[in-house]
Order: structure tokens, then C-alpha cells, then sequence
């Protein structure tokens, strides 16, 4: 068992120096957009809600609050 009782939350930290080049934070926000909008075309606009949530969510971790310059703890 992890030391850490909320271990299972960095699987959604996304301030992670994995994300540091550009290409993979534009990568990862590109698709999920276009994840969003192929289920929209499909008709499924609760799945493209969740995706446009996250394509939104990561933008913003990515390319408003996001600092290369910070190391992890």
C-alpha cells in the first residue's frame, strides 16, 4: 500500500515534467478537441461534453498555469 492515501490523484496531475516539450501539451489538448467533436458529430453529446471538458481543462493546466520552471517535490 502507497505511504500516501490519495496516491490515486497524481494519475490526474498534469503539472508533471512529462508535459514540459510543447508538442506533447498541444498533442494531448488537440486530440481530446477532436475526441469531442467526432462524438458530437456521431450524436453523443455527453461523451463530447466530457472530452471538451477535459480538451478545456488541459488548455488551461497547459497553456495558462502551467510552469516548466517548477520541480516536482
Amino acid at each position: 500500500m502507497s505511504k500516501n492515501k490519495y496516491a490515486f490523484l497524481n494519475a490526474f496531475n498534469v503539472q508533471s515534467t512529462f508535459f514540459i516539450p510543447l508538442w506533447r501539451r498541444v498533442f494531448v489538448v488537440a486530440l481530446s478537441a477532436l475526441w469531442a467533436i467526432l462524438e458530437f458529430a456521431n450524436g453523443n453529446p455527453y461523451w463530447a461534453l466530457l472530452f471538451g471538458a477535459v480538451a478545456a481543462y488541459c488548455a488551461h493546466q497547459f497553456f495558462i498555469v502551467f510552469n516548466p520552471e517548477e520541480k516536482d517535490e
